[in-house]
């Protein structure tokens, strides 16, 4: 069985960066979804793949997934490029392009 060991993004609808700090082990689909005739819809024998399991460190998580016999694949969280800027940055004079209204 394989996992996946990450630490999600923030949520694009929130400014703050609580609760990004766990990390969250999720299970790779083991057969492909079918598209089920009467409906239309795409469905899965599959119920590990609705399971979400969250870890305060990685380390917690890549020991749970050792302690289960899970192969899993490590993702490391992208660092955060911050560049500060200020309001008056928008009337500099080394601005490059014209300030227009």
């Amino acid at each position: 069985m394989q996992v996946r060991i990450f630490q999600p993004p923030k949520n694009a609808m929130q400014s703050g960066r609580a609760r990004s700090e766990r990390w969250l082990v999720e299970f790779e689909p083991e057969t492909a979804r079918q598209v089920e005739p009467l409906m239309g819809w795409t469905s899965s024998a599959d119920t590990k793949t609705q399971l979400r399991l969250w870890f305060d460190s990685k380390d917690e998580a890549i020991a749970y997934a050792q302690r289960k016999g899970y192969m899993y694949t490590l993702e490391q969280p992208r660092a955060r490029k911050v560049s500060p800027r200020a309001y008056a940055d928008n009337f500099g004079f080394k601005r490059s392009g014209r300030w227009t209204h």
